[in-house]
């Protein structure tokens, strides 16, 4: 059962100052234009998040009442968990993120696009992340609004951002787009999976302006890349 996202915690973010993207070093070639698909794989990234050094203080719950079994484990250039995938739908009102077709529809996000207006959870994939808690504070991580995520889900990988915020003790969550791209149904009300989603978020990533799909695509694709050549 998923529950509302928090959006109180959205000042946070304006207490985050905003960092550059990252550029390829002199003498690279530059980023291609449209991400190469498959490029890397998604039997490479869960051979990479194989193991877990946990990070968070405690384990979070999938679902509300659920038992809590799930940690955040990070690396020197990531940080990731393993769970279920519930639709946040939240943002910008359209024909199939609304007040009628989700039950739990809310009008705003944590984080909001270039243009003051929140985001849109039908054409931008997007990951919730848990609001800050003695448990884990994503903020201490290098992750704010617009941090790049791969999303792992069976034999697919696909590129998201940091999009929204939820509640304190609960995780696993992404947008509509974002569950379509995965091959998840989408529906708000009784889609999603119950497990097998990876999430990768890469440490001190920001895609500007947050609703640049491609540049996330593009960004993610080398991140991820050179997230499998670290040890």
């Amino acid at each position: 059962m998923r529950v509302k996202s928090l959006t109180l915690v959205a000042a946070s973010a304006a207490l985050l100052a905003p960092t550059a993207l990252p550029s390829p070093e002199p003498g690279t070639e530059a980023w291609p234009a449209v991400r190469p698909q498959g490029e890397v794989r998604a039997a490479e990234l869960m051979d990479k998040v194989r193991d877990c050094t946990r990070i968070s203080r405690g384990l979070y719950r999938t679902d509300d009442g659920s038992p809590s079994t799930v940690p955040i484990c990070g690396t020197r250039d990531a940080v990731f968990w393993k769970a279920d995938l519930d639709i946040d739908c939240d943002g910008q009102p359209g024909h199939r993120c609304n007040s009628e077709t989700d039950p739990y529809f809310h009008d705003a996000t944590a984080f909001q696009q270039s243009d003051g207006r929140y985001l849109d959870a039908e054409r931008l994939p997007y990951v919730v992340v848990p609001a800050p808690s003695r448990v884990w504070d994503y903020r201490d991580h290098g992750i704010r609004g617009g941090s790049v995520v791969a999303l792992v889900h069976e034999d697919r990988v696909r590129y998201a951002v940091v999009g929204d915020v939820g509640p304190q003790d609960i995780i696993g969550e992404a947008s509509y787009a974002a569950a379509e791209a995965l091959g998840i149904h989408p529906d708000p009300h009784g889609g999603g999976t119950k497990s097998g989603v990876t999430y990768i978020v890469f440490k001190d990533s920001r895609v500007e302006p947050i609703e640049d799909q491609e540049g996330a695509e593009m960004v993610g694709e080398r991140l991820a890349r050179k997230f499998l050549s670290t040890d």
